[in-house]
């Protein structure tokens, strides 16, 4: 099994479907990944971290390299990314979009039959203008390497971090929808997770950012009036990878909340 971004979402769903796997927990920062392999380790699960920067294709192949040793490679849970107030229109677009297009390629050329994977969006895709279809098109089938070369893609196109995140995480749901049909020519499966606003250390940076207030509004006046938890992604995502969710493939499940229906027909509307 193998996990990328060690953070509170990535680690709540590989101990809901990880016991009796070996994880490979890639994270760019390997302090991370450790503190979360030993947190996981006192709880009886296997997990080997490992340190790898999704950005990075020969990085990706070198986690998947590693893996390989152990066996097949039967699970994905990539929840990998950077967020508006960390980083730069680039890193965004570098790390998000375009990391995430190049390890579900390159996962979904070595999973075995019957594995499946899960990837991590966001709500923030939902909230954007829609794009045409050429553009979706563009999104999902555009090779890897000429993915940041796109005009919707180039950096004076894109207005602010937001933005930037916004569109990868819509690239990100497109790509799951490509890339699972490829998945499924080797009989496993691929879909993705849109979370609202989950507490995590990241979303408490965003509280604490420049748009705290924008994302307290927001949770205050969604349907359930509350920030998500990371276990109930888990919850989703156990779904997603199990038999049970044999029939699923090529989907975004949004879990936010009700934000989204907010934003468009409740109280958060934009005026």
């Amino acid at each position: 099994m193998i996990v990328t971004g060690a953070g509170q979402i990535s680690m709540a769903i590989a101990r809901r479907v990880g016991f009796g796997k070996k994880i490979i927990l890639g994270d760019k920062k390997i302090e991370n990944a450790e503190t979360i392999a030993s947190v996981m380790t006192e709880a009886g699960f296997d997990v080997i971290p490992f340190e790898t920067d999704i950005s990075d294709r020969s990085a990706i192949l070198a986690l998947i390299a590693n893996a390989e040793k152990f066996g097949d490679i039967r699970y994905l849970v990539n929840g990998a990314g950077v967020s508006p107030s960390q980083a730069s229109i680039e890193t965004i677009l570098k790390v998000d979009l375009y990391g995430t297009a190049v390890l579900l390629e390159e996962v979904g050329k070595v999973i075995a039959e019957g594995g499946s994977g899960v990837t991590i969006s966001s709500q923030s895709g939902w909230r954007m203008p829609q794009l045409s279809p050429e553009e979706d098109r563009l999104l999902a089938e555009t090779p890897t390497e000429e993915l940041l070369d796109l005009e919707i893609l180039r950096p004076e196109m894109i207005r602010d971090t937001l933005h930037a995140y916004q569109m990868a995480k819509r690239c990100n749901e497109k790509r799951v929808m490509a890339e699972c049909v490829k998945w499924g020519a080797r009989g496993a499966r691929l879909n993705d997770i849109a979370p609202g606003i989950i507490v995590t250390p990241l979303a408490v940076d965003e509280f604490n950012g420049p748009r705290g207030n924008f994302y307290k509004n927001m949770f205050a006046k969604c349907p359930a009036g509350r920030p998500g938890t990371a276990d109930e992604v888990a919850n989703v995502a156990q779904l997603l990878l199990s038999d049970a969710g044999a029939f699923i493939t090529g989907s975004t499940v949004l879990i936010d909340g009700g934000a989204t229906a907010s934003y468009f027909y409740g109280p958060l509307r934009p005026e």
